[in-house]
């Protein structure tokens, strides 16, 4: 991979603070020095939380770093209505702003942090970045989300042992309107219960209901004296009317799963 960066003039990077993006920052960082220039994206479908990581993070590399404002997506009638392209629509509309930002700064490569393990997943939002010509090193240079981790460990990295994480619009099912309220009751409900110790988890809006997926070494914990009632006060708090623990535990994309015969034919 810094071979393959070696031969870039310079780069702007898709800067989220996760382990991915954090990996090939900093990596290109070290390859390119202050030819690249780092972009967080902030919008109502990021935690506050997140964005403060990841300012922290640039700091803490040295990386050159924009954050910029992605406040309208919220706009954009086609993707409020959470068809199954959203991530398509959001990609497209995300990486042309990044587009325009580095034909403004001089930047000749857009760079993200596609791995080798995500193309088995359903990502719409792929095409928008073949279609952009974003380069995606990582997954290029053929390295996997373990080797990621291990890497990221070895070079004192604090976000190797980051759980893996995905835009708060992925809580809702597709078909359901996404609006600024139903983000910030799922932020919410996940940033308490990151409070209460719980991670590698999700909250999912189903309407009055928040289904909690928990990964399965974490249930018991849930049903602890005063754990259970603390959630459930902290959840029905952020707004919704009941809680839910699903048994089947955290998995990657499950509001995909009612689809999957449809999703890979999008």
């Amino acid at each position: 991979m810094q071979e393959y960066l070696s031969r870039l003039d310079n780069a702007l990077i898709a800067f989220s603070g996760g382990v991915d993006s954090t990996f090939l920052a900093k990596v290109s960082y070290d390859v390119l020095g202050n030819r690249v220039l780092a972009v967080t994206a902030t919008s109502p479908m990021h935690p506050k939380s997140e964005l403060k990581e990841a300012v922290e993070l640039a700091k803490k590399i040295g990386l050159p770093h924009l954050v910029v404002e992605f406040n309208d997506i919220l706009e954009i009638e086609e993707f409020k209505k959470n068809p199954l392209n959203r991530c398509y629509i959001c990609k497209s509309n995300l990486f042309s702003r990044f587009k325009a930002i580095a034909e403004e700064k001089g930047f000749k490569y857009i760079l993200e942090g596609t791995n080798v393990d995500d193309v088995s997943d359903f990502r719409p939002g792929r095409r928008a970045l073949k279609e952009l010509e974003i380069l995606s090193p990582l997954l290029e240079c053929g390295i996997k989300k373990e080797e990621i981790r291990i890497l990221s460990k070895e070079m004192g990295l604090p976000t190797w042992g980051k759980p893996s994480y995905a835009c708060l619009a992925s809580r809702i099912p597709y078909g359901e309107k996404i609006t600024y309220d139903k983000l910030s009751m799922v932020e919410k409900a996940e940033e308490d219960l990151k409070d209460l110790g719980f991670s590698g988890f999700r909250v999912r809006y189903h309407g009055d209901v928040a289904r909690i997926e928990l990964p399965k070494e974490q249930m018991e914990t849930i049903f602890e004296e005063g754990i259970r009632e603390e959630v459930v006060k902290r959840i029905k708090d952020a707004g919704f009317k009941y809680v839910a623990l699903d048994l089947e535990g955290y998995r990657t994309g499950s509001l995909n799963e009612p689809h999957v015969k449809v999703v890979k034919n999008v």
